[in-house]
């Protein structure tokens, strides 16, 4: 009996050490961008656009093009993938 208390106690803790760990951290706080929304390869912060205040990360500069064609669907993407996109400068 003393055993499956004991048992039970270290579950208890377990998990509430678990979900205390979830709730640290902001639902709107989002990830930083290191992956191009375009190709999937890593970004190059040298290598960027800016649509409606944001400012998307790109692999090379070919992926600049395609983002042109549709901006909206990327970041939709990217913020699908929980990435917070950043601000462009002066936004």
């Amino acid at each position: 009996m003393k055993k499956a208390f004991l048992v039970i106690l270290a579950m208890v803790i377990g998990l509430s050490l678990v979900t205390s760990s979830w709730s640290t951290v902001p639902a709107a706080a989002g990830k930083a961008q290191t992956i191009c929304p375009v190709m999937g390869g890593e970004i190059n912060k040298n290598i960027y656009a800016d649509y409606q205040g944001k400012r998307v990360y790109f692999c090379c500069t070919a992926c600049i093009a395609e983002f042109n064609k549709d901006p909206e669907k990327f970041v939709k993407k990217l913020e699908g993938q929980g990435v917070k996109v950043a601000p462009a400068p002066g936004k």
